[in-house]
């Protein structure tokens, strides 16, 4: 008798249950409704993988910092490729680019020469950061 009260009770809960048998109307409080027993819960699947765009900049200029700034505010992953643009410019934009970062509680990590990684905090970066030869992420950097 046990089981058979746990499969109905599996049953229900997956929405297969017995037609309940109809309360009275004198037996019901007065303004109390009865509920629908056939209503399905709304099911949400909360695993669902969601897409991630990582945008690819190859700025040219400081002027296009603030546009990859954009980008980490709308919680867009950002590579920065600087290995063709003047060191000083590169180190303003990364100056730039990381101080928004910041502001926004992401992260950064250098991924090769001149090559830069910038996440919003919804997003982690797994493994160490690659140390250059000169010491530290930021190769113009003095120990």
């Amino acid at each position: 008798m046990g089981s058979r009260k746990l499969v109905d009770r599996v049953l229900n809960f997956m929405g297969f249950e017995e037609e309940p048998e109809q309360v009275q109307q004198e037996d019901r409080p007065q303004g109390e409704k009865a509920a629908d027993p056939r209503r399905k819960a709304t099911v949400v699947n909360l695993h669902a993988p969601r897409q991630v765009r990582v945008v690819v900049v190859e700025p040219k200029s400081f002027d296009e910092a603030q546009g990859i700034a954009e980008h980490l505010k709308n919680r867009r992953p950002v590579i920065v490729n600087l290995e063709h643009v003047e060191t000083e410019v590169a180190r303003r934009i990364v100056d730039f680019v990381s101080g928004a970062a910041f502001a926004l509680n992401g992260s950064q990590q250098k991924v090769g020469g001149g090559i830069f990684l910038f996440v919003p905090n919804n997003v982690d970066i797994e493994g160490d950061p690659q140390e250059s030869e000169r010491g530290g992420i930021f190769p113009w950097m003095k120990s």
